[in-house]
C-alpha cells in the first residue's frame, strides 16, 4: 500500500510498514461497511426509532465499563512485545489475567450505575435492567481481545482482518436472519453479547492456527504490576474518552426520551464510523515512530507533523462531502422511516467532531511515545468534563443537534488542552499548524514562487 502523493510526505519511510496498515485497513473498512449495513440501516428501518433506542442504550451505559475494563493495556502491551518478543506469553498472559478479573469486576458496578440512573435521571433508562445485565458480560468476553497486540507487534495485521471482517460476516448474516424471521427486540440484545463472543473465539482460533496456545499464558506479577504502573492514566482515560463519546447519548434519553436516543444512535453511527482509519493508520505506524524516535530525534518530529497533516486532510475531506451530502444520506437510507430524517442537520455538525478525532488519535500516540500518559489521562479528563457541562447546557434546548454540538466542541477542548501545559505545548502548537495544514501550505506557496 502506498500513500498518496503529498507534500512534504516521506511516503517511502513508510513503505514497509503501511504494507501491514493496508491489512489493518481493509479490516476496518470490512467491519465499517458492515456495520454501516446493518447497525446504522437495516436494524432501525427493521425497528423503529424507539426500540432502536433501547438497543443502543445498554451498548452506551456498558461501554464506560467495558472500556475501563481494558485497562488501557493494549498499546503498552503492543509496545512490551516489540521491544521483548521472547516473553510473549508472560507479557500476553498477564494482561489477560488483569483484564478477565477487571471485567468481572465490572458487572455488579454496572448494576449499581443503572440503579443509580433510574433513581436521579429525570425519566427511566430506555432499556430494562435484564437487557443491560445481558450485555454487560461483553467487558469478560473482550478480554480474549489482548490477542490483537501480539498480531500488531509482529507486524501481521491480516489475522485481525480474518478476525474482525469474519466475527463481522457471521454477525451480519444472524442478524439479517433474525430481521426476515422477523425476530423480537430481545433476540437482537443477545447479540450485542454475541457479536462481543464472535470475536473472542475469532481471535482464540486464528491465535491457535498460528501454533500458539493460550493455555501456555503465564501471569506474572511484577510483568503485571509493570503493566497496571503505566496504564492506570491510560486506562483512566479510555474511560473519560467513552464518556465523552457516549454520555450525549444517555443524556439524551434522559431529556428527550428513547425515540430521540434511537435517531441520534444513528447519527453517531455513520459519523463514528469513520474513525477507524486513524486507528489502523497510527497502530501501524507507531513502530516506525518508536524506531524513528531511537534513531533520529529530528526525523520523528518531522514524521509527526507529515502524520498530523494527513489526519486532517483525510478527516476534513470526509467531514466536508458528509456536511453536503447529509439530508440526501438519511433520505436515501431511511426512505420508509421519516421519523429517522430529522438526523440530517445532527450528522453535518457532528461529522466535524472527526478531524479533532483523528489528531487526538495521533497525538495519542506521541504521549505514550515519550512516556507522558498522565497528561493523556488530563486530556480526556477535561474533554469529559467539558462535554458533561455542554451537554447539559445545549442538550435540553436543543436536542441531537445541542448533543452534536456539545460533541464537537469536547473534542476541540480535549485535542489542543495540551497547550495549557508547557511539556506539550510545542505538540500543541504542531497541532495547529497541522489544522491548518502550514507545511503543505507553504510548500505550495514557495512552488508556486520558483515558477
Amino acid at each position: 500500500m502506498k500513500l498518496p502523493s503529498l507534500p512534504g510526505f516521506d511516503a517511502q519511510a513508510f513503505d514497509k510498514y503501511l504494507k501491514n496498515t493496508g491489512w489493518l485497513l481493509m479490516a476496518r473498512v470490512g467491519s465499517l461497511f458492515i456495520k454501516m449495513l446493518i447497525t446504522a440501516i437495516a436494524i432501525p428501518n427493521y425497528l423503529g426509532d424507539a426500540q432502536t433506542g433501547i438497543l443502543n442504550y445498554p451498548l452506551a451505559l456498558i461501554s464506560f465499563f467495558a472500556a475501563a475494563s481494558a485497562l488501557g493495556t493494549d498499546s503498552l502491551v503492543t509496545r512490551q512485545l516489540l521491544l521483548h518478543p521472547q516473553q510473549h506469553h508472560t507479557i500476553l498472559g498477564s494482561a489477560f489475567r488483569l483484564r478477565l478479573l477487571a471485567g468481572l469486576a465490572a458487572i455488579p458496578l454496572i448494576y449499581l450505575a443503572y440503579l443509580l440512573i433510574s433513581h436521579f435521571a429525570p425519566e427511566p433508562p430506555a432499556a430494562p435492567l435484564n437487557y443491560v445485565t445481558i450485555v454487560s458480560f461483553m467487558c469478560v468476553a473482550q478480554s480474549v481481545n489482548i490477542i490483537d497486540c501480539y498480531f500488531q507487534s509482529i507486524a501481521k495485521g491480516k489475522y485481525i482482518m480474518y478476525v474482525q471482517v469474519g466475527a463481522n460476516l457471521l454477525s451480519a448474516l444472524v442478524k439479517l436472519t433474525l430481521i426476515l424471521c422477523k425476530a423480537p427486540l430481545d433476540a437482537f440484545i443477545w447479540m450485542l453479547l454475541g457479536d462481543a463472543v464472535l470475536l473472542s473465539v475469532g481471535y482464540l482460533y486464528v491465535y491457535r492456527a498460528q501454533h500458539h496456545n493460550p493455555f501456555h499464558w503465564k501471569f506474572d506479577l511484577t510483568v503485571a504490576k509493570n503493566l497496571l504502573k503505566h496504564a492506570w492514566p491510560l486506562a483512566l482515560s479510555s474511560v473519560f474518552v467513552t464518556l465523552y463519546m457516549k454520555i450525549d447519548q444517555l443524556m439524551l434519553d434522559a431529556f428527550w426520551g428513547k425515540a430521540s436516543l434511537g435517531v441520534y444512535t444513528t447519527v453517531v453511527t455513520l459519523s463514528e464510523g469513520w474513525y477507524f482509519f486513524p486507528m489502523a493508520l497510527v497502530a501501524a505506524l507507531f513502530p516506525a515512530l518508536m524506531h524513528a524516535r531511537r534513531d533520529d530525534p529530528a526525523r520523528y518530529q518531522k514524521r509527526l507533523q507529515q502524520l498530523y497533516e494527513l489526519m486532517v486532510l483525510i478527516s476534513g475531506s470526509i467531514a466536508l462531502i458528509i456536511t453536503f451530502a447529509a439530508p440526501t444520506i438519511y433520505q436515501l437510507l431511511y426512505s420508509n422511516r421519516p421519523e429517522f430524517h430529522s438526523g440530517a442537520p445532527a450528522l453535518a455538525i457532528h461529522i466535524w467532531a472527526g478531524v479533532f478525532v483523528f489528531l487526538g488519535t495521533a497525538s495519542g500516540q506521541y504521549l505514550i511515545a515519550e512516556n507522558l500518559t498522565r497528561i493523556s489521562f488530563l486530556r480526556t479528563a477535561v474533554g469529559a468534563v467539558a462535554n458533561i457541562l455542554l451537554n447539559l447546557w445545549l442538550l435540553p434546548r436543543y436536542g441531537m443537534n445541542g448533543a452534536a454540538l456539545a460533541t464537537l466542541l469536547a473534542y476541540f477542548i480535549s485535542t489542543f488542552s495540551v497547550l495549557l501545559l508547557p511539556k506539550t505545548r510545542q505538540h500543541g502548537f504542531s497541532m495547529l499548524k497541522a489544522l491548518i495544514l502550514w507545511n503543505t501550505l507553504s510548500t505550495l506557496a514557495r512552488k508556486s514562487i520558483k515558477k
